[in-house]
């Protein structure tokens, strides 16, 4: 069985499902199979607003599939927790990650590192980011062993 884990995007500024997160969610109902496992993660960015995550579901036009709602994730770190620890419960035998492409690489280096036995690939929608959220990955990718190292900590717990 495979796991698609469809990660949040918010700016804060609305309480409604992000136009970049609604993308990799359509991405996702287009990448299905029939027994895939779905995990939508992301949480509330703003106190009694909806999590990503739930909006996600919300939202979900991809018919009948397993979801998982994960509404605790604030973090790509945690996101990567979060599907390993899905990954090991429901004994898949592989992930894919659906974020943007300009997030691909980390959320992908990420996860392998949380499941190192497990195949994990991402697809992405089409579609160019915002040059600030460019940059700002690109700060995020500078901090990548960090990140790693924190994740390690989360699997040692």
């Amino acid at each position: 069985m495979r796991l698609v884990a469809v990660l949040g995007y918010s700016n804060r500024r609305t309480p409604e499902l992000h136009a970049l997160c609604a993308d990799r969610l359509r991405h996702a109902e287009r990448i299905i199979t029939g027994d895939d496992a779905v995990l939508l993660s992301g949480w509330s960015r703003r106190g009694g607003r909806s999590s990503e995550a739930i909006l996600m579901r919300q939202a979900w036009n991809g018919g009948e599939a397993r979801i998982i709602e994960d509404a605790a994730a604030r973090s790509t770190v945690e996101n990567a927790a979060s599907v390993a620890e899905t990954a090991r419960h429901l004994d898949v035998t592989e992930v894919t990650v659906v974020t943007s492409r300009w997030h691909a690489v980390r959320a992908r280096v990420l996860v392998r590192a949380a499941l190192p036995d497990t195949p994990v690939r991402t697809s992405s929608p089409p579609g160019r980011p915002p040059v600030s959220l460019l940059v700002r990955e690109l700060a995020c990718l500078a901090a990548l062993p960090y990140q790693v190292a924190r994740l390690r900590a989360y699997r040692s717990r």
